[in-house]
């Protein structure tokens, strides 16, 4: 074994050490070894929370989506669409218009956001474990039906069991300037509503999904669409997938992930999380600076030791490491403490709901925690640095002061 390890380990359990300095050292691995668990904890929320966005997201937008950066909408004939589902990965490709619209149902009316999709938009199996009233269809033999968030079906009291009274859809036209006939003014469809749709507040009050085919007729698109969501392979590689799409279509197109096209969400989740690591690092650091006097008292209570190593021809750089070592065993204690009692109450948390969210129309019912690996291993760098800086000065003063030379 490591001479100066042996060393600072027979002091570190020495029963022979004086009261207070124990004291202290306990005080130091208990600090060291709750803020590390709180550091765990906090950003495994973090974690937790960003995946529980990246679940609902992908529930409602595509792995991929590709829009035009210029303009509102792009030409797509089939030529174009082959080009895209023949890239190696791709799966499938929905055609999509959307725009905003007025839903009339008996006599309530709503604004929200008509997505027409096309017929494979069912096959990319999104909604499936979402909807929660009817049946999700876009077609039969018997027409065509539209899928509805829950907050709008709030909003109309509309009922997918009855077929007595359809949805109505109006859109908006580009009006010219001095047109009298109000009926210029907007186009009208009627509907009849199939499911009910529930993922999130934000999506079920503002989004309406329609045939493709509708939504054309009732716009006048023609072959226009807004943009095209394609579903990945379950085993390719999206980025590279991406690139292939990019490559293919050219600068004139956005070709844009799940988190890019929530790249605001998801960055200032980053940007919290980042700042909670550094503020629960400055609590480390407070915590920490207990080794720093434990070390001080250390070398003044240890003195004759050092002098003896000295006499013995003990190097300045051995008295240091013996230190450093102390040091690092006291903070690597409590660290290590801290990370199995943080991952305990993770799990525990994850597995049995500790803590509840404290909302009843939660999407959750408790906090969403999520482990990873880099979590682990950061903080332990962390700690590392600042268990050598804390510890450093102390180690330097008593092979300074106490060296043979100096007796």
């Amino acid at each position: 074994m490591n001479l100066s390890l042996f060393i600072a380990r027979r002091y570190f359990f020495s029963k022979r050490k004086k009261n207070f300095i124990n004291i202290i050292s306990v005080l130091s691995m208990v600090g060291v070894a709750f803020s590390t668990a709180a550091l765990i904890i906090v950003l495994s929320v973090f974690n937790g929370f960003g995946g529980l966005i990246r679940s609902l997201n992908n529930a409602f937008d595509p792995e991929i989506k590709i829009e035009t950066r210029k303009g509102k909408s792009f030409i797509v004939n089939e030529k174009f669409l082959k080009n895209i589902e023949g890239i190696a990965g791709v799966q499938l490709v929905t055609e999509v218009i959307e725009d905003y619209a007025l839903f009339r149902y008996r006599d309530a009316d709503v604004i929200a956001t008509m997505k027409g999709v096309s017929d494979n938009f069912i096959d990319q199996h999104r909604l499936d474990s979402h909807v929660v009233d009817g049946q999700l269809r876009l077609k039969d033999s018997l027409g065509s039906y539209a899928t509805i968030g829950r907050g709008v079906q709030y909003a109309l009291s509309i009922s997918v069991k009855e077929s007595i009274y359809p949805l109505q859809v109006f859109y908006i036209k580009n009006a010219r300037a001095g047109q009298i006939d109000p009926s210029k003014l907007y186009s009208q469809k009627s509907i009849q509503p199939g499911a009910v749709f529930s993922i999130e507040k934000n999506i079920d009050e503002n989004y309406v999904l329609l045939p493709l085919d509708f939504v054309s007729d009732l716009m006048n698109y023609g072959d226009r669409r807004t943009s095209l969501e394609v579903k990945v392979l379950p085993h390719a590689d999206l980025k590279l997938v991406q690139s292939s799409i990019q490559k293919q279509l050219g600068d004139n197109f956005a070709v844009l992930t799940n988190e890019e096209q929530h790249k605001d969400i998801f960055r200032l989740l980053k940007f919290e999380k980042l700042f909670t690591f550094i503020s629960l690092t400055v609590l480390i650091i407070v915590g920490s600076i207990n080794i720093f006097f434990s070390l001080m008292m250390l070398a003044l209570d240890k003195k004759r030791d050092i002098s003896i190593l000295s006499a013995m021809g003990a190097p300045s750089s051995l008295i240091t490491k013996i230190f450093l070592a102390e040091g690092a065993l006291i903070a690597f204690t409590g660290a290590a403490s801290g990370l199995i009692f943080g991952g305990v109450i993770c799990w525990a948390q994850d597995q049995f709901g500790l803590v509840g969210m404290g909302m009843g129309n939660a999407i959750v019912s408790s906090y969403p925690v999520e482990m990873k690996v880099f979590d682990f291993v950061s903080v332990s760098i962390v700690i590392i640095l600042i268990t050598f800086l804390i510890s450093f000065y102390p180690a330097r003063m008593a092979s300074r002061s106490f060296s043979i030379e100096q007796l």
